[in-house]
């Protein structure tokens, strides 16, 4: 028997939670970390390139972890208000955005680090890498699944 139009939003929503569930774990991490980061031993030495990178990765895990979680407090708004479909909407663009800023927490603490043990332009070539190994996972392969995904549309 075929799902309904609320079935299929109800479907949906689940899922995405389920994927948030995945993100704001790893954000939450990060976040955490790079919280702690200042206290610790050996901060006082890094440079005014390294501030600035970590001032960046801590603004976008703070971002993720905004855009991550909104969709929650969205859902505590509208819960039982019959507005399932503008919730899947706008929890999907959010969990994107969210994807976003995490790329440029995690590249950015990559190059913090990296900065930190070993010469620039090394650190600048890793975090370079880490971002196309991103982008490649979470953006080039999903991307070209989509297509062949198109051509059958009874495939989920």
């Amino acid at each position: 028997m075929p799902e309904t139009e609320k079935e299929r939003y109800e479907r949906n929503f689940a899922d995405l939670l389920q994927e948030l569930r995945v993100a704001q774990t790893g954000v939450q991490i990060l976040f955490a970390f790079l919280l702690t980061l200042p206290f610790s031993t050996g901060f006082d030495k890094v440079n005014e390139f390294q501030r600035d990178v970590y001032v960046v990765a801590l603004l976008a895990a703070a971002g993720a972890a905004a855009t991550l979680i909104a969709p929650v407090a969205y859902h505590r708004v509208l819960f039982q208000r019959g507005r399932k479909p503008e919730l899947v909407r706008s929890a999907h663009r959010l969990a994107s955005g969210g994807l976003v800023f995490m790329l440029v927490a995690m590249v950015s603490a990559v190059l913090l680090i990296t900065d930190f043990i070993l010469d620039r332009w090394i650190a600048w070539l890793l975090s370079g890498l880490t971002a196309a190994w991103f982008l490649l996972l979470w953006l080039m392969l999903p991307l070209l699944r989509r297509d062949d995904r198109d051509q059958n549309p009874t495939a989920e």
